[in-house]
């Protein structure tokens, strides 16, 4: 494969960073952009990873030290400075740029109204700068981008979710009808699905108009914490977030258990969704990087997901694992209490994905990890405490724990 250079928007964060270490060790050269408002958010929220971080700066040297290969950085807020990304683009010539800069938690972008406000400001402002710039610098990059399974909802029983495009027939003026694609119709469940779907038509304007080849990965919920490379040091490992806002549910289930604490599942557990191993995340934008549509062609959109699992299915199994108890709570969220879900992800497998699926000793290694670091954990930040209603609406929903 030619090397490539690859810009990571984002590239400290759960997914960006092991992403920068596994295309770096692909061979291609690897620069990060990334402010730090993930660690920031963790100081507001008074939430640490399970797992130690170590500075970025120890990350890649790290890496060097280990591999002999450089992975650059940049200290850039994507979404307000706006001159600086320019420069880089600039300089760097990136032949790919990987969007990850955007706060990734539907709970915390429902904590409040300034916390919906900075989702909204952050999210959209850092897409459309990049999409901005590169037109401005007449730069050919692909743009990588991670979005979400959410921007479809959690509705359409009965529908196989398409790869981002629906055939639609409409009946014309004349009596007959027209057939037209459009993007599947949205129903995001919160401020930050919603950012992500607003994504969804930035990057529809700017490839019609400029031509900017996007590849759109629309994400499941991922699990896993550990790739080969992050397993290569202690230096080098990856987050793991078990608190309400940013925990995703497999892996709060799992550290749950591993403390003893009892799994919190929302209502009757009876939602449907979509996941990934993290492993596969990385390979799935390793296989968009290297496999980059055409200039002229439409938004290409995969859904980076490999199975789905009902909520109450997996917190029986981790039960059933690992001896805890399931706790059925109050849902914070305003969703359908169940759901099925049906996905098309034929066009990452046709470019070689090798789906690693939910077995029982990838669970053991996560759970391996909670029990060594659990000394670390707090228990009081389990419970999920941002609620979709306003407090007369609530009934008797207590707070639970995180889905997406």
């Amino acid at each position: 494969m030619t090397e490539l250079r690859v810009l990571i928007l984002g590239g400290d964060g759960f997914c960006g960073w092991p992403t920068s270490l596994h295309l770096s060790a692909c061979g291609h050269d690897v620069a990060i952009v990334d402010n730090f408002a993930r660690r920031a958010a963790d100081v507001e929220l008074e939430a640490e990873s399970l797992t130690p971080i170590q500075p970025l700066s120890t990350r890649i040297a790290a890496w060097r030290e280990i591999t002999g290969r450089e992975i650059g950085f940049h200290e850039i807020d994507v979404a307000h400075d706006y001159e600086t990304l320019l420069e880089v683009l600039e300089d760097y010539e990136p032949d790919a740029v990987v969007h990850f800069a955007e706060q990734r938690a539907a709970p915390y972008s429902m904590k409040s109204s300034k916390h919906k406000r900075y989702t909204v400001d952050n999210n959209v402002n850092a897409t459309h700068n990049l999409l901005a710039a590169l037109v401005e610098c007449e730069s050919d990059a692909h743009v990588v981008h991670l979005g979400t399974m959410g921007v479809y909802g959690y509705g359409a029983a009965g529908v196989k979710i398409p790869e981002g495009y629906l055939t639609v027939r409409m009946d014309a003026d004349d009596g007959g009808e027209v057939e037209q694609e459009i993007l599947f119709p949205a129903s995001p469940g919160s401020v930050y699905h919603t950012t992500k779907t607003l994504d969804q038509l930035l990057f529809a304007f700017y490839n019609k108009n400029d031509e900017i080849r996007v590849t759109d990965l629309h994400q499941g919920i991922v699990w896993g914490t550990q790739t080969a490379e992050t397993r290569l040091d202690e230096r080098l490992i990856n987050r793991f977030d078990y608190d309400g806002d940013y925990g995703t549910v497999l892996n709060r289930f799992l550290m749950q258990a591993a403390i003893g604490y009892p799994l919190t599942v929302h209502g009757s557990g009876g939602q449907t969704r979509a996941f990934i191993h993290l492993q596969d995340t990385v390979r799935c934008i390793e296989l968009a990087v290297e496999h980059p549509p055409e200039r002229g062609d439409r938004v290409r959109i995969f859904n980076q997901m490999t199975e789905v699992h009902r909520v109450i299915a997996l917190a029986e199994l981790v039960a059933r694992l690992t001896g805890a108890e399931v706790d059925l709570v109050g849902n914070p969220r305003k969703e359908a209490d169940e759901n099925d879900l049906a996905v098309e992800n034929g066009r990452l497998l046709d470019l070689g994905l090798d789906p690693i699926t939910l077995e029982e000793d990838l669970l053991h290694e996560v759970t391996e990890i909670a029990e060594r670091f659990m000394h670390r954990c707090d228990r009081d930040k389990i419970p999920c405490r941002s609620f979709w209603v306003r407090p007369s609406a609530r009934g008797a929903a207590e707070p639970a724990g995180a889905v997406d």
